[in-house]
């Protein structure tokens, strides 16, 4: 007998089983609201559903540094029947988890890709001011966003019109970037973030508030094994060619930078793992 065909198993009866597992509805938990004056960290998601993918190291920071941290939704996808059930949904589902929400425009901004941005300067010009009146709202400590090689059109999209709506702020305007992936893989991210069994549960309970997309491709099943696998990337990505892998099941990985005087600058040399114990406040400077 191989002693590796039952370890198999279990992932396929996972799935299988997960499956049968509600779609939102699940009662809410205890939450505990961040203080009036916490300080803010911003995700601009580029669909619906955004929110919990990436969302590991933004649910520790508001789960163990009190943060408030409030999804962008910077569109509502590009389907325009679906835009208001999938508002609904996402409401739903950061509601469930504890992020603030905030909208861009009546049924989220539309075009936002890189072709527009080349082919109608007057439409990207609309669309970058509403984020760049966001960033100056809540002059946020940092900010998650895609980065640039995302693959997805709007993912790559929302990346430069962040990065497009800081470069209009004052000099004066810092924060930290945090970019995240999901379609597309980084190249040199410089952070590894471990998640508890209770984070990822709790990201996927979330992410099944988005029932419409869910039920169509249960890609919410499938992400505790993204997460699994960022751990054997992560270990020489992030901890250097050779390096021993830690000892995390669960991780998300990031590029993490600042923004001062106008413009990109590093955070640090190397690369930073942050492990389920430790302060990722701390561990980042936030």
């Amino acid at each position: 007998m191989n002693p590796y065909r039952h370890f198999v198993d279990s992932q396929v009866d996972l799935i299988k089983n997960g499956k049968s597992l509600p779609l939102g509805g699940i009662a809410a938990l205890p939450k505990t609201p961040p203080a009036a004056n916490a300080p803010v960290a911003l995700v601009f998601s580029p669909h619906p559903d955004d929110e919990c993918i990436t969302g590991g190291l933004a649910l520790r920071l508001l789960r163990e540094a009190g943060m408030r941290v409030i999804n962008v939704a910077v569109t509502q996808g590009s389907n325009r029947e679906r835009q208001g059930a999938r508002w609904q949904e996402l409401e739903n589902a950061c509601d469930w988890i504890g992020f603030g929400l905030e909208g861009t425009a009546p049924n989220g901004l539309e075009k936002i890709n890189p072709k527009t941005r080349q082919s109608d300067p007057a439409h990207w010009a609309g669309a970058v001011q509403i984020i760049a009146a966001t960033l100056a709202r809540h002059r946020p400590r940092a900010i998650f966003f895609p980065h640039e090689q995302d693959w997805n059109s709007t993912h790559i999209g929302t990346h430069f019109l962040v990065m497009d709506a800081l470069k209009t702020l004052p000099g004066d305007f810092q924060c930290m970037l945090i970019e995240s992936e999901f379609w597309g893989q980084m190249t040199a991210p410089n952070l590894m973030v471990e998640l508890g069994a209770d984070d990822v549960a709790a990201l996927l309970a979330a992410l099944s508030f988005h029932v419409g997309e869910v039920r169509r491709n249960p890609y919410h099943l499938r992400l505790p094994g993204w997460l699994i696998d960022n751990v054997r990337r992560g270990a020489e990505l992030v901890g250097g060619q050779g390096g021993a892998a830690p000892d995390y099941v669960f991780a998300t990985l990031y590029q993490v930078r600042h923004w001062r005087n106008g413009r990109v600058e590093e955070a640090y040399a190397g690369g930073k793992r942050v492990g389920v114990g430790e302060s990722p406040a701390q561990a980042l400077g936030v």
